[in-house]
């Protein structure tokens, strides 16, 4: 296992156990992704998601991004990954969130309503080690209140979030580059290509 920036192996190991506890309970994390920091959630748990929309002041009808470790998860929570996805995964040199017809397995609150899942394979040694020891989806909703900008970096994040979160990651509290949401592409079934954020 390998990490960057300046924080010590032990950190980053004890976030990962923090975070492993927190999510197991049903709670919430306070995380660093492959792009802003996100509240996080056993994305399959529906009173975690349900607190996530609480934290946020968010209503329920709106998606929420989830993040995977790999393609093997990914084939377990969406019914079927359109070719044009695979292809745009695979050339995609930044973190890139698709948007599925139909997502399954997870908990309501987490799809649209109309079946489709925004999921992002991620590529953040964190994320994925995380993701990996939990062996479930993570709910990935950049941490901010609804309407509010992403946070650039954990120095950008009010308290009212930092205090709402049932574990928060020490790991790269300390990294003060500035990171932006990944793009969003929708693919249909019939192969339609749609750019939601660049």
């Amino acid at each position: 296992m390998k990490y960057r920036h300046n924080d010590s192996f032990a950190v980053f190991r004890e976030d990962l156990e923090g975070s492993l506890k927190t999510l197991r309970e049903g709670g919430v994390i306070l995380y660093p992704t492959d792009t802003v920091w996100g509240l996080g959630c056993d994305a399959t748990n529906s009173a975690a998601v349900n607190s996530i929309y609480s934290i946020k002041q968010r209503k329920v009808n709106l998606n929420l991004i989830i993040l995977v470790n790999g393609m093997a998860m990914l084939e377990r929570y969406v019914k079927e990954i359109p070719e044009p996805a695979m292809m745009i995964e695979e050339a995609s040199d930044k973190p890139i969130t698709i948007i599925y017809p139909r997502g399954r397995n997870l908990a309501p609150g987490v799809c649209s309503d109309d079946g489709s899942a925004g999921i992002r394979i991620t590529r953040d040694e964190f994320c994925r080690e995380l993701i990996t020891r939990f062996r479930k989806p993570l709910v990935s909703t950049s941490a901010n209140m609804s309407g509010d900008p992403a946070p650039g970096n954990f120095s950008e994040i009010s308290d009212s979030i930092v205090k709402s979160a049932g574990y928060v990651v020490r790991y790269r509290q300390n990294d003060n580059q500035k990171y932006s949401p990944s793009a969003i592409i929708k693919v249909g079934m019939d192969g339609t290509i749609k750019i939601i954020r660049k």
